[in-house]
């Protein structure tokens, strides 16, 4: 019998990138939606890596198994790394992302070059069936654009300017994202870390 791991999120685009990227281990990965599992988890960490920790731990504990968790967010140096662990909850959880990109770049008014640098950052921790703990953290650098551009991907996506492509992270193509893609990069990493204590079994 294969291998379960649970990822805790209900996001359908999340889990294709995650299915994708975890696919040679082996082991059947499920939403916690496809686990049964419903819980409203409070993430009260103070930075990205504890939040993850939260969320896989609560559903662990409810499955047992491999339970991995993200916590993810856009970082802005000028603002002292707003909005950061509460990206999400920005101006409050029902202000559209089109208010929120505006507010960010109004508040770069004058700034200009590497005064505008931000990244988007995505943690995972994973909770193995003992309950040991793994993390992996990475990141997508950029610049705060001037104006939002692009239709592709979602949140933020739209104000964060990739120089090495000459444009936002929401005209990027997919295949240009999960190159570099904060997500990506921290998922190949637990995936690596995951194969060298199960590969075996795989």
């Amino acid at each position: 019998m294969k291998e379960r791991l649970i990822f805790a999120t209900g996001n359908e685009g999340k889990m294709r990138e995650i299915r994708m990227i975890l696919a040679d281990l082996g082991m059947e990965i499920l939403s916690m939606k496809e686990a049964e599992v419903s819980l409203d988890i409070l993430e009260d960490g103070k930075t990205f890596g504890e939040n993850a920790r939260i969320k896989a731990y609560a559903v662990w504990k409810e499955t047992g198994g491999i339970v991995l968790a993200d916590d993810s967010g856009l970082v802005v140096d000028h603002l002292e790394g707003e909005p950061g662990i509460y990206s999400a909850r920005y101006m409050g959880e029902d202000t559209s992302y089109e208010v929120k990109n505006q507010a960010i770049i109004r508040r770069m008014e004058g700034t200009k070059g590497a005064e505008r640098a931000a990244r988007f950052v995505c943690a995972i921790a994973a909770v193995l069936p003992d309950g040991q703990v793994l993390h992996t953290e990475a990141a997508m650098e950029g610049l705060i654009a001037e104006h939002p551009v692009g239709q592709g991907g979602f949140g933020y996506d739209p104000i964060l300017y990739i120089p090495q492509f000459g444009k936002t992270s929401a005209e990027l193509t997919m295949e240009e994202k999960n190159a570099i893609s904060h997500r990506g990069k921290a998922l190949k990493e637990m995936r690596a870390k995951l194969a060298a204590l199960y590969g075996g079994r795989a």
